[in-house]
Parts: structure tokens; C-alpha cells; sequence
């Protein structure tokens, strides 16, 4: 099995229904230069809307323990700060930390698909995965699934000066029974009203929920932001009792149904991370 920059990572998810706003220990926002030729933004999470990245990939890592975690996590880091970066149509590389203490996720930014085949094919991977595996050995990898950034909406508390900085991401991932891209587009569009890009504030805590779908057409990513992970915790008790406890139907109630038992929808989960390494490119 080949490598990738997500080092051909295993997908898991824990399960869970909150696939609309992603219902992730971050530090303060710092950044440090590294020695090598990419940039060690180390609390510094990717620009999830930036235009010049056609292709992202998602994947994730089972290391077992949080000791493991933290090894896998150091390891990742000394190895691309050593190492040159190994093109620059890789934007940026961010691995995240999940709350389950047994996962890592790795989310990764292409100039497009052509340029990340290339990369793969070059065995440019290659030294980065040898270093770490030699570093953390038995590592569960399972692959790495590349997407298209399709739809993104903000909450009113992500706007503005003095808005508060993502403290977990939610990885939502939505399966189908087959290939599809325009059936994942229209379950994406199922959870907006037309062409809006804003989030209602009903879940405290959301700032924003970036919708990928997968150039295989099976698959939704939402790589959503939240403020803290209690927040997340807060709002799923919230949406359970909403939908377990009150006595009247509501449109809300019909959205959630509908995407819900969505034709051709096979399986929902979620995983909560928070930001532990990213890189860049030196500019």
C-alpha cells in the first residue's frame, strides 16, 4: 500500500446524526519557522475557503493510545521540519489530535488533483511516511480520500473583528451506497435555504461548516468549526431533546428527516479533533 501525505490513513468515525453543523487540546495561536523548507505554523488552522486549493484530502490515523498520540504527533512534525517540503503545490498539511485518544485525522490542500497525482506517483511521500513509521510503528492505515470544497456557511458569531477562534473541528463524514457527485450536491443543499451563506445561531458555539464531497462521488466531508469541544457536547444534548422531547412537528424537524433518510444515504459519524501540528510551504 502506497503512502500518501496522510501517510494512506484508516477512516473511522464514531457514530453520530449531527451531519449538518458537525453535531476536537488546541492552544493559543502561535507560529514558529522551522528549519526546513516548509513553515511550522504549529497552532495555525488551514484557510478552509482558500480559492487556489481545487483538492483536499481527509484521513485518519489509528495509533491506539494517547501516548501514541502524542509520539505519532511528534514524529510528524520533526519529520517535515527536517525534511524538504515535497512540492509546493501542497498548500498546507494540518494534523489534528481526535478526543477518542486513539486517532489522528490529516487534512490536506492541493493546487488540483493533476499535481497531487503527480506527487503520489514520484514516491515523493515516501521518506516522510519511512520516518515516522520507523518513529511510531503500527500505525493502522486505511487510505486517503480526496475531495472537492463544494459549499461553506458561517454563523453571525464567526464575523468580524474579535471573532473567537476555532477550539475543536468536527469531522462529519456521510457515506452513499454508489457514485453520485450531483446526488451529494443536492444532499449538501438540503441543509441551506437557496444560495445563502450564513448559519442560523441556533447551535451555540458553531462558527462554520465547510461541505466537501468526494471526486469518487460517494462521500460528503463536513469539516465543521466550533469554539470549544463542550460546546459540540452541549449542542447534541440540545438536538436530541429538541427531537426526542417536543410534542410538535416543526420545518426543522422535516430538514432533519429528510436529509436523514436521504435515498441512497448509507452511513453517518463524526469525530471531534483538535488543531496539534501544520505546515506550509516556505513563501
Amino acid at each position: 500500500m502506497t503512502a500518501d501525505v496522510n501517510a494512506d490513513v484508516n477512516t473511522g468515525a464514531d457514530a453520530g446524526t449531527d451531519v449538518s453543523a458537525g453535531t476536537g487540546t488546541g492552544g493559543a495561536p502561535t507560529q514558529a519557522k522551522g528549519t526546513g523548507s516548509g513553515s511550522d505554523s504549529r497552532y495555525a488552522l488551514p484557510d478552509v475557503t482558500r480559492l487556489d486549493a481545487e483538492l483536499v484530502t481527509f484521513s485518519t490515523w489509528g495509533v491506539g493510545t494517547p501516548e501514541r498520540q502524542r509520539a505519532a504527533v511528534e514524529a510528524i512534525a520533526a519529520t517535515w521540519q527536517r525534511l524538504p517540503w515535497p512540492t509546493p503545490d501542497l498548500l498546507s498539511y494540518t494534523v489534528y489530535t481526535a478526543t477518542d485518544g486513539e486517532t489522528l485525522a490529516h487534512f490536506a490542500q492541493w493546487t488540483n488533483e493533476a499535481a497531487r497525482a503527480a506527487y503520489v506517483s514520484a514516491g515523493q511521500q515516501v521518506p516522510h511516511a519511512k520516518e515516522i513509521d520507523a518513529a511510531v510503528p503500527g500505525i493502522e492505515r486505511s487510505g486517503v480520500t480526496p475531495y472537492r470544497r463544494y459549499r461553506s456557511a458561517f454563523t453571525p458569531e464567526a464575523d468580524g473583528v474579535g471573532a473567537p477562534v476555532p477550539g475543536c473541528v468536527i469531522a462529519v463524514s456521510i457515506e452513499f451506497d454508489g457514485p453520485d457527485e450531483e446526488r451529494l450536491r443536492r444532499w449538501v443543499d438540503g441543509w441551506f435555504h437557496g444560495d445563502e451563506a450564513e448559519l442560523d445561531d441556533a447551535f451555540n458555539g458553531l462558527l462554520a461548516a465547510h461541505f466537501h464531497v468526494s471526486t469518487d462521488g460517494t462521500r460528503v466531508l463536513n469539516y465543521a468549526e466550533w469554539v470549544s469541544e463542550q460546546a459540540h457536547i452541549d449542542a447534541l444534548a440540545g438536538v436530541h431533546d429538541t427531537h426526542t422531547e417536543s410534542p410538535e412537528e416543526s420545518a426543522e424537524d422535516d430538514q432533519w428527516r429528510s436529509q436523514l433518510t436521504f435515498p441512497g444515504l448509507k452511513a453517518t459519524g463524526f469525530k471531534r479533533y483538535h488543531l496539534s501540528w501544520s505546515g506550509t510551504p516556505q513563501r
